[in-house]
This record gives structure tokens, sequence and C-alpha cells, in this order.
């Protein structure tokens, strides 16, 4: 165990975390095994090829369901932290580093949410998304280090996604983070890991050996993504900023997000494309107040302090009654 020390002189502590152990260390992780089912992949034609890795493909879901408890306990967390001006920060490194970056950029655009709000690091840095830097997946210093930089505290939640779930460097900036206070979380697709070890809650999903051993941009990969999705989904969905299952909270920079808005305030209103135009306009082009607006029949002020009082709930904000409860 190598001992990291804390980066700022004014509150030095210690933290532990693990260094690469050698081959030994990758025993028994199902990520790292052969798949009879794809023995001989390189002498298969391209039909058959795709039918292996689709049967294959089949498995994530159902690893997943079977994770759906810890992943609403992790909702929730995520949840709480955004209420109270907290962040949820993914930490990565390679594929899982490249999957957290996604749903953290997604973000904004779906649910307006500021950039500060969903986060992510991986090693190597942001150059990382384009070109593979490995290397620095073996370094617990280098994720205390980038980790620190972004001042970890008790009202967030960092969550470490590593489909072995022994990455030096995300088990040390999830570690760094916990003795921080922050809540913390880990996705992995392996048991009793490193990982788990230092994270408040686990989530494993075990899809198996990859159809090609060890490329966990695959199975393990496409698991992660859907479990990022169930969690920055659920979520803002938990605080409302998703109205029924519509994002009214959708951000119009573009044309086709702009004619999304328009629809959604249609459906959600059962008005005609011309009145929800006009009330968007009004609204100061923002969807949640225009749906305040016409919902609870009140002028945009009034929509603003609902939205206000409801931190952006927008089912709150419309029964105005429930925020006194």
């Amino acid at each position: 165990m190598a001992t990291l020390t804390m980066l700022e002189p004014a509150q030095q502590k210690t933290v532990s975390a693990p260094t690469p152990n050698g081959p030994d260390e990758f025993q028994g992780l199902i990520t790292e095994t052969s798949n009879a089912a794809s023995e001989g992949l390189d002498t298969k034609s391209a039909l058959e090829i795709a039918r292996i890795i689709n049967h294959e493909d089949a498995k994530i879901a159902a690893a997943v369901k079977k994770a759906l408890p810890e992943i609403a306990i992790v909702i929730d967390t995520v949840a709480r932290s955004l209420r109270d001006g907290g962040r949820l920060i993914y930490v990565g490194a390679g594929s899982s580093g490249r999957i957290a970056s996604l749903d953290a950029s997604e973000c904004p655009p779906t649910f307006s949410t500021a950039p500060a709000q969903v986060q992510y690091i991986m090693a190597g840095g942001p150059k990382a998304l384009a070109s593979a830097s490995d290397v620095n997946e073996d370094s617990p210093e280098l994720g205390q280090r980038d980790i620190a930089r972004r001042r970890p505290t008790r009202k967030d939640i960092v969550i470490g996604v590593s489909a072995s779930g022994r990455t030096p460097y995300v088990v040390g900036a999830v570690e760094y983070a916990r003795a921080r206070g922050a809540k913390t979380a880990a996705i992995t697709c392996n048991l009793n890991t490193a990982l788990a070890d230092v994270a408040d809650t686990t989530i494993v999903t075990e899809v198996g050996p990859e159809v090609i051993s060890g490329s966990t941009r695959m199975k393990s990969a496409s698991a992660q993504k859907m479990i990022l999705n169930m969690i920055t989904t659920g979520a803002m969905t938990r605080l409302g900023y998703v109205y029924d299952n519509l994002m009214v909270n959708v951000h119009m920079k573009n044309a086709k997000l702009v004619e999304r808005g328009i629809r959604v305030l249609m459906k959600v209103c059962n008005i005609d494309r011309e009145a929800a135009i006009r009330t968007i306009k009004s609204a100061g082009k923002s969807i949640p107040i225009a749906v305040v607006m016409l919902k609870a029949n009140v002028d945009k002020m009034e929509a603003v302090r609902r939205l206000t009082k409801s931190d952006g709930n927008v089912r709150l904000a419309i029964d105005d009654s429930r925020l006194e409860l």
C-alpha cells in the first residue's frame, strides 16, 4: 500500500491507495478471463462475429437489473447532493473515463444544469478523451492530485467508474474524496475490489468475460453507460427537472432543441403550436417557467418565484400549496 499525503498544507492527513502488484492482482477478475463463447473468433465470418457479440451483449441488461437497489441508493444520494448545492464528480480512466465524460457533458443540454454540477476527471486529463493515456491510470497519486484540485466536500458525491475495480488512479481519487467527507460510490464489473473497499456504495454488474478478453470497452462499458444514464436521469427526475416523462428543462440552444421545447409545452399544456411559441417567448425562452405559467395560470414573475421556492421542481411549483408542506 502506498501512503498519499494530502496536498493542502492547512489540512494535512494521509490516505492510502493500492499500487500495482503485477500479474497476480488480475487473477480472479472476471473481466480479464477468456470467454468460451468467442473462442476462435478470428476464424469466424462477419455475421458470426456479430452474432457472438450480440449474444453476449444480451446479458448486460440482466446484470444491471441485479444492481438496481444499489443504483437507486446512488440516485437518491446524487439528488440530495445537487439539491444541497453539491456536485456529482465522476472519476475514471480509459473507456470508463470516456463514458463518464459523456454522461457529464450531456446533463447541461438535457436538464439545463450548470456545467459545474456534474463533472468528470479522468486519468491523463481531457486530452485522454481522444488519445489513450493509459499509463496515468497506474498512479493513485495522480488520482489524488486531480480530485484534490476540485476540493471535494461533504456536499459532493464522487463516483469512481472502473470495470476492473482496481484502477489505482480511480481508487486513489475516491479514497481521497471520502477522507474529505464527500459521499462516494463505485461502479465496477467485478466483486470484492479495492474500489469497493473505499466507496460508501458499490454497484457491481457481473457481465462476464468480454468477447475479446480484457476489452472492457465492450460489455463492461455498455453496462457503465446504462448505469450512468440511470443515475443522472433518475436524480434529475427526483429533483423535478422532468415533468411526467418529458424533458421540461431542455436547454434550447439549437433548432432541434427549440423544436423539442415547443413540442414539450404543447403536450404538457395541451395547447397548439402558436400558443406554445407565444408563451415560450413571454417566459424568456424557459420551458419550466412557461409550464408553470400555463398550468398554474400565473404570470412570469409568479412562476419564477415558485420555481425558485421549489428549487426548480416543476411539479411542486405548479402546486404551490405543496411547497408549504
